[in-house]
């Protein structure tokens, strides 16, 4: 049974009606610790609570048809094998990483693509491990994960109902109960139509665990509107401007725009209030010029 409170640090996900912010910085540092250190400012300065990066044995991680296709880089042409070893941070860069999140603080974690990536992350106190959609049907992954004893945060992208269930199935078996599953669409940019946020609630109603949100739309609306479906962690990729090279960048937020969803997220939260009715100071002064009492 997946547990009802979970803490992230010292940040209790459950009844906690404020939702935990990951910015995913994925790779979109392009190889670049200045990039990563930039980023790791901005979601800082913005409130967020956790940055997020992806770690790969690009051996292992990238699939044997990709490994020898050419691709064209701002370092030239390579193979898409020789790309991902080129933008992939290795121990110096972590060991910065984990260094400087410290001293924010701000909390930093990454998504394993691999074992031995996991077993490298290993070596840092983080406060969960996460699954991203392309992991959720790697059962060595999963069962690997699950033996960190660390909270487990798992995408539900590019899978079937059946292939879902059957991940989520494994976790019960496998882990300590300690396990998040966030709604997404695998495609970056992915459009409005696609999004299905209504899978919000199935994913609660069918495995009555904590839900929250992986975003990789354009706009900040469909995040909005997964707060206000009760999404108890929010994920957006992010980035320093969409102009930078890469995949991911034009599918990510802006520093403003970071800034922007969580006052609007903020605002959910303190219009919602606490379901009871009663009046404000500013209500009863009302009452009592156009009710006499």
């Amino acid at each position: 049974m997946a547990n009802q409170k979970i803490m992230l640090g010292d940040f209790e996900l459950g009844e906690n009606p404020v939702p935990y912010f990951i910015a995913e910085i994925g790779i979109n540092h392009n190889g670049d610790l200045q990039i990563a250190k930039k980023l790791i400012d901005a979601a800082f300065c913005t409130n967020w609570h956790c940055v997020k990066f992806q770690k790969r044995t690009p051996e292992i991680a990238v699939p044997e048809a990709q490994k020898n296709v050419p691709r064209e880089t701002p370092w030239g042409t390579m193979t898409y094998l020789e790309y991902k070893k080129r933008i992939e941070f290795g121990k110096k860069e972590y060991d910065y990483i984990d260094t400087y999140c410290r001293e924010k603080p701000i909390a930093w974690t990454a998504s394993p693509w691999d074992e031995p990536s996991l077993d490298f992350l290993m070596q840092y106190d983080l406060p969960f491990i996460k699954v991203a959609s392309a992991g959720n049907g790697n059962y060595d992954l999963l069962k690997a994960v699950c033996r960190t004893g660390k909270p487990i945060i798992m995408s539900d992208g590019m899978s079937t109902q059946e292939e879902l269930d059957k991940a989520v199935s494994f976790l019960e078996d496998h882990s300590n109960g300690d396990y998040v599953l966030l709604h997404t669409n695998s495609t970056y940019p992915a459009e409005v139509q696609n999004l299905n946020l209504s899978y919000i609630n199935t994913l609660k109603e069918r495995y009555h665990c904590i839900v929250g949100y992986s975003g990789h739309e354009q706009s900040l609306e469909p995040s909005v509107v997964a707060a206000v479906m009760g999404a108890k962690v929010i994920e957006r990729h992010v980035t320093l401007t969409h102009d930078l090279w890469g995949t991911d960048q034009k599918a990510s937020l802006e520093v403003n725009a970071m800034h922007l969803l969580y006052r609007r997220c903020m605002d959910i939260y303190r219009m919602k209030g606490d379901g009871i009715k009663h009046m404000d100071e500013d209500e009863i002064k009302i009452r009592k010029k156009l009710k006499g009492d």
